[in-house]
């Protein structure tokens, strides 16, 4: 079965960020985050490791894969290829938009302000990713955009932690938020899968 976006992004509380350095780290990250509840994993193409991070993630039982930081169309496509099911981006272009439809993965696009979000919705883009949340406002902005825009729903990430985190997932118009908390480097540097799982756990518990 086919899981919209709005089906992933109500599958785990936080979506967590994730950039791989080591390759190595993939499968063993991707086991440690699904079994502490935190199913969704969006890999960014920050690092050259991105898209065989998404192909070796992609066959853990368990994981839905999406894939981070678009930013050039010809990535959807190849992401897509890799396993990816879903795509994140910074921001919304017409090309990325034309990539989105040609390629078939479900796009959660970035905005910033209300005018973003309205060029978004006219776009038919009805779930989107607020980025940076907090410098964009935060659960203030969350609350204010709600009302004339209802229909719109959202995974704010950026500035977000564990503490934080509740205060968004309480709005009505918020699926889940985007942190990059529960992957820390040294943790997976150190290779300590169970100290990630215990994060991903507290995590996936903030559903509220």
């Amino acid at each position: 079965m086919t899981l919209s976006l709005l089906d992933i992004m109500r599958t785990s509380a936080v979506i967590p960020v994730i950039a791989i350095d080591d390759p190595e780290h993939a499968v063993p990250l991707a086991k440690a985050l699904v079994a502490g509840g935190i199913r969704v994993l969006e890999v960014t193409l920050r690092t050259q490791h991105g898209l065989g991070a998404i192909k070796a993630m992609s066959e853990v039982e368990g994981a839905i894969v999406g894939v981070g930081t678009l930013t050039q169309p010809e990535e959807f496509a190849a992401a897509r290829d890799a396993g990816a099911v879903f795509g994140v981006s910074p921001g919304l272009t017409p090309a990325l938009i034309a990539a989105a439809k040609s390629s078939g993965l479900p796009l959660l696009p970035g905005v910033m302000t209300p005018s973003e979000v309205m060029a978004a919705r006219e776009h038919g883009f009805k779930q989107l990713k607020l980025f940076p949340a907090v410098p964009a406002g935060g659960v203030g902005m969350l609350n204010g955009i709600g009302g004339p825009l209802p229909d719109v729903t959202f995974c704010p990430t950026g500035g977000i932690s564990q503490e934080t985190a509740p205060q968004f997932l309480k709005l009505k118009n918020v699926a889940c938020v985007g942190g990059s908390w529960l992957t820390p480097k040294d943790l997976m540097a150190a290779g300590e899968w169970d100290k990630i799982t215990e994060i991903a756990r507290a995590a996936a518990s903030l559903r509220v």
